[in-house]
């Protein structure tokens, strides 16, 4: 009878194993091509390995394969990275990175977008997301080209597609083999599914509000269509929104009565967050057509802009394209436009952030935030995953990630539980002895006190083809979803702390 408990008891440890993946660091392929340090790189990746962790996670970056011109790929470096990962017994998540790294929080080295693109923007500007000054920001195409035929003959989205199909080809053998199991469709800066409202390039600084990036002559078209449609052509792009790092009530769009609450207010910030979610699901729809029948999963990254959560106008967050209010949820619609797409995953970052330890001025509320998002992605019956925002080794950080891994802690059926946790970032100083052994422990955590599962039938998660994106969910359907409801229970602390 013990024996028998036993097994019921694994059986249920298992059901609330969340496996865990580490980001690797970003400059592992140079500029030109190459992985660096590749014995440096294996011995990073066993001692990984050895702390019990199911994989890793890196980019892909666009900047680096597709730079000697259109349709001229090289992925001779990425493929070393993936067979150095297959040999080390380590599983891939793969992200398709469309963004230029460097000009964020965290960004340590420089990798461009292709030259190429860059040289279509010196003669037309305006492929870039531009603020009301005029300011271009090259780190992403704007949103305004997805379906502009201006890249040798090519619009953003079939260079996202091209460039996604060629990694498929690539890589199948080794999609095969079960090693590359997630592909994250990179979606904007920083790979995110937002506007790159808060560029430190640009001289922001936190807690700014971040300004509207819409100015470019194709969304700046795009919305004048849109107000003429609707029998308001008079109407024009927001002038009263402030600076990057003005406060909300220092402004008259967000402050108190401000623009954003008027039906003019309300009309812009729908047309401007329902670009983003036609963007992601334009994007999202050619990721499944390319890798359609491989084994594995989508995910979409979702930014966690937790400064003025908690003042009403929840300015930062509608900058970057999340129309999200008291009473209005700007989450859900992207998970139901996720849920379109055969088992897409939210991925959701600040896991690690505790209200506390935020400045009170910036209004903070990276708790709630969570608990918001991850609440809308279960609701509307999709995968949510997560990340920390910022590099952490402290138990408090951990218990944190732990509780929002396993809101209700260990339960029969692991449920509400998150998909997968990615760390960020693999590093010298994760490798410091004292650090490391608590990382251990809290991979442990993780995995529910279980050992390192190498099968994820045994946890649920067992990979089937991927099969095609359902129709398109009508516009009216998806802005249903922004009916605001109360996030599901948290407990007060996790039931398996690294330091309990």
């Amino acid at each position: 009878m013990e024996a028998q408990s036993a097994v019921t008891d694994k059986k249920k440890m298992f059901a609330n194993y969340v496996p865990i993946y580490v980001m690797l660091p970003l400059g592992i392929v140079s500029n030109d091509n190459v992985l660096l340090d590749k014995d440096g790189l294996k011995k990073q990746l066993l001692k990984l390995k050895e702390a019990g962790i199911d994989g890793v996670m890196s980019d892909v970056w666009w900047g680096i394969v597709e730079s000697p011109g259109p349709k001229q790929y090289d992925w001779s470096a990425y493929r070393s990275l993936v067979e150095l990962v297959k040999e080390c017994g380590l599983k891939l998540q793969a992200i398709m990175s469309f963004h230029q790294c460097g000009g964020n929080v965290g960004d340590e080295v420089y990798i461009p977008i292709p030259q190429w693109v860059l040289d279509i923007g010196e003669t037309d500007p305006d492929i870039f997301y531009t603020n009301r000054a005029g300011n271009r920001n090259k780190e992403y195409l704007t949103l305004g080209v997805d379906h502009q035929a201006i890249f040798n003959g090519r619009t953003a989205i079939q260079i996202y597609s091209d460039y996604m199909k060629s990694f498929r080809e690539v890589m199948l053998d080794l999609i095969e083999a079960g090693v590359i199991i997630d592909i994250e469709v990179g979606l904007g800066a920083a790979g995110e599914l937002r506007y790159p409202s808060y560029p430190q390039s640009q001289g922001w600084v936190f807690p700014g509000i971040g300004e509207f990036q819409c100015y470019d002559k194709y969304l700046k078209a795009a919305f004048k269509e849109a107000a003429t449609k609707a029998g308001h052509p008079e109407w024009e792009l927001p002038d009263n929104a402030g600076e990057y790092n003005d406060t909300p009530e220092s402004t008259e769009f967000f402050g108190p009565n401000g623009t954003y609450l008027t039906v003019k207010g309300k009309f812009f910030l729908t047309w401007y967050s329902n670009m983003l979610l036609c963007h992601g699901d334009d994007t999202l729809d050619e990721a499944n057509k390319a890798f359609l029948g491989c084994e594995l999963k989508l995910a979409a990254k979702v930014s966690g802009i937790h400064w003025w959560y908690k003042s009403d106008s929840h300015a930062a967050e509608l900058t970057a394209g999340y129309y999200n209010l008291n009473d209005r949820d700007g989450y859900r619609p992207i998970a139901r436009m996720l849920s379109r797409h055969d088992r897409a995953i939210l991925n959701f970052t600040c896991l690690e952030m505790r209200d506390s330890e935020q400045d009170a001025a910036a209004k903070s509320g990276p708790q709630e935030l969570v608990q918001q998002v991850l609440s809308g992605g279960w609701r509307e019956h999709i995968e949510v995953a997560g990340e920390n925002a910022l590099s952490r080794y402290d138990s408090d950080a951990y218990n944190q990630m732990l509780l929002n891994a396993r809101p209700n802690g260990v339960t029969e059926e692991g449920r509400p539980q998150m998909h997968t946790v990615t760390y960020l970032r693999s590093s010298d100083d994760l490798f410091e002895e004292e650090n490391f052994e608590l990382f251990k422990i809290f991979v442990k955590k993780m995995h529910a006190d279980q050992e390192y599962c190498s099968d994820p039938k045994m946890y649920g998660q067992e990979l089937g083809p991927l099969q095609r994106s359902k129709p398109k969910i009508p516009i009216d359907d998806l802005l249903d979803a922004t009916e605001r409801l109360e996030p599901f229970p948290w407990d007060e602390e996790t039931d398996m702390k690294v330091d309990g």
